[in-house]
């Protein structure tokens, strides 16, 4: 019973970041950020990992200023990272973590462009390329909502190739 209420209340944590997405594409920002602040507030820096991932990597998204956006992206991959250190074969979610990194190294890649560091940039374009290759050489591809050829992992590849295509000339 108890499995069952933690169950309910991690998907309910996550239908509320889904709420708050839909806002943000809907071209609501402002609710989008206010809502993702007051449930990063909830979570605290103890609470669920994914959840943590991917709540930063959605606030990214709502920020004006590339600062501000470089730093939910980190705070998206440090949660990722700490994930995958806490419970790397038990957690449930790793699969799910693993297929985030081509796009959370794709985000920092842009940010850094953004904010005028090319150096940095090319060193997150080039982790998202390697991560986006293993998930198609043996990595959790197929396996999970992220993975395979789904269309996510196409337009994080799509992503990636624009953005390199952009960065030869810089």
């Amino acid at each position: 019973m108890e499995q069952q209420q933690e169950a309910s209340s991690e998907d309910a944590v996550m239908t509320r970041i889904g709420q708050a997405v839909m806002l943000l594409h809907g071209g609501d920002r402002e609710e989008a950020r206010n809502r993702f602040g007051l449930l990063w507030s909830e979570l605290g820096a103890d609470g669920d990992g994914l959840h943590r991932c991917t709540l930063a990597h959605y606030m990214a998204d709502t920020q004006d200023d590339p600062g501000d956006e470089l730093a939910w992206d980190l705070r998206a991959l440090t949660a990722a990272e700490g994930l995958s250190g806490e419970r790397p074969a038990e957690h449930r979610d790793s699969l799910a973590v693993q297929a985030l990194y081509p796009s959370l190294h794709l985000n920092l890649a842009a940010d850094y462009l953004k904010l005028q560091r090319p150096e940095a940039a090319r060193i997150h374009l080039r982790q998202a390329r390697d991560a986006a290759d293993a998930l198609e050489d043996g990595g959790p591809a197929g396996q999970g909502a992220y993975g395979g050829y789904s269309g996510y992992d196409a337009g994080v590849r799509a992503a990636i190739e624009r953005l390199e295509e952009r960065m030869r000339g810089v």
